[in-house]
């Protein structure tokens, strides 16, 4: 007996049906991030005193905290997904086609909220013209933080250009089977379009894919972010040259984790497990396990060589991190994650689909506040305290996670639409999942 071949009708699903469960995640999704609007908008007329940040000096506290944490975070969470999809065009890998496009959207809508977190945390969104546009031709030669804004709408413009084109075979294929209500964006996307292209989107795809895998270690999370901090040598807990791989390692831990969740989202509420498979939960598995190693490696460098007969300032900041109970918890659940992955590799029955989810969740708590910690002890810690020897406090305020929650709740808003509109399953992947299984049944 075969197992169930994937037809076009599996990947249509989510557009065609529409559930109670879709309609109560929507409207969970749409009030935390009104809950967040209505933050900011406090903060907007109130200014950002409002929040837990304070003026760095005599008051104590810090500029940045969960706004520039989580900012980084859903950065690392884009950048990380595309670079898992680029993978699966350039290696070959062939079992993870059919959340490829997951990742990719995951690109799409990480890099929109840490855009937003750019506009909440300026205080003021008009000074996204007046400061960063309209003097761009000046601070790109010399700001790190406008180096930033400019390899993040790169990024964007990449990825959304690798998408469209990967969308175009897949809406004329299926044309006929999808809703006539949404003709002008179908229109859109296969506009001037003809089978000839086929072959050279595919090139056209292979090429962005491997300028993403590029850009990645060398601009992006591995790159541009970090120096936004590694730059800075009267900051110790951010100096240094370990922050860039460090960065990339958090990264793909945090996009794996979340494309993880969308795979088993999707799954669960489209019954997609002769799509989705189990081998694709334990292959993501043992790439997060890799990675998760990779992280805490880099943190041991990065330990032991502020502990080790440091000067007096890195001795500082580093003893600081190491006793602080968030930088502890953080360490201890990517250690706890890594721990399932090796044990359920040496005893498969360990293994399940839920337990992976688990992991996922626990990576991206763990990778949130170990990024959020990292921002505040930078202003905690500096080389030069010259507003006394003691550090100041900062708690979260509820207007910031209101932020994190809000975000969230975008992201999930971002993919319940899409999938309302064109399949987050390439055909491409059922069509090779159909040749499997048809090579399956003839052995049979």
């Amino acid at each position: 007996m075969g197992t169930k071949t994937p037809s076009e009708a599996d990947i249509l699903r989510p557009i065609k049906n529409t559930t109670t469960r879709y309609f109560l995640l929507f409207g969970a999704a749409g009030l935390a991030l009104l809950l967040f609007l209505v933050g900011w908008g406090y903060q907007l007329a109130e200014g950002l005193v409002v929040t837990g940040l304070s003026d760095w000096g005599t008051g104590g506290g810090v500029t940045w905290g969960v706004y520039i944490g989580a900012f980084i975070w859903w950065v690392g969470i884009a950048h990380g997904g595309i670079i898992l999809s680029a993978a699966v065009r350039l290696l070959g890998m062939e079992r993870y086609m059919p959340v490829a496009r997951l990742a990719e959207l995951l690109t799409i809508a990480g890099l929109s909220a840490a855009g937003f977190f750019i506009l909440v945390h300026m205080g003021r969104p008009d000074r996204m013209v007046t400061s960063v546009l309209g003097h761009y031709h000046i601070t790109v030669h010399a700001s790190p933080l406008v180096w930033d804004v400019t390899v993040i709408t790169a990024y964007f413009v990449l990825t959304a250009t690798y998408l469209g084109l990967t969308l175009r075979y897949d809406v004329t294929r299926m044309r006929d089977q999808l809703p006539d209500h949404f003709e002008p964006i179908y229109k859109g996307l296969t506009i001037g379009y003809s089978e000839r292209e086929d072959e050279i989107v595919q090139r056209m795809v292979w090429w962005l894919a491997l300028a993403i895998i590029i850009m990645a270690p060398l601009l992006l999370h591995g790159g541009v972010i970090p120096w936004l901090f590694a730059v800075l040598p009267t900051y110790p807990v951010w100096y240094g040259g370990v922050q860039g791989p460090q960065f990339l390692t958090i990264a793909l831990t945090s996009a794996i984790s979340g494309v993880i969740l969308l795979s088993y989202s999707f799954r669960y509420a489209y019954d997609w497990d002769h799509i989705i498979t189990d081998d694709v939960f334990r292959g993501l598995l043992l790439w997060l396990g890799f990675f998760c190693m990779l992280f805490l490696w880099l943190q041991l460098q990065q330990n032991v060589t502020g502990l080790f007969s440091p000067p007096i300032d890195v001795d500082v900041a580093a003893g600081a991190r190491l006793a602080h109970p968030v930088y502890i918890t953080a360490m201890s659940l990517v250690f706890l994650v890594l721990a399932y992955i090796f044990a359920q590799t040496i005893r498969p029955a360990l293994f399940s689909k839920k337990r992976a989810v688990l992991a996922g969740v626990l990576v991206l708590t763990a990778t949130l506040i170990e990024k959020v910690l990292f921002v505040v002890e930078g202003f905690f810690h500096p080389s030069f305290e010259i507003y006394g020897a003691t550090p100041g406090t900062y708690f979260p305020s509820w207007i910031e996670i209101a932020s994190i929650a809000g975000t969230i709740g975008m992201v999930t808003l971002f993919f319940l639409t899409v999938a309302k509109v064109v399949p987050v399953v390439e055909l491409h992947a059922i069509e090779h999942l159909r040749g499997d299984h048809g090579e399956h049944d003839e052995h049979e």
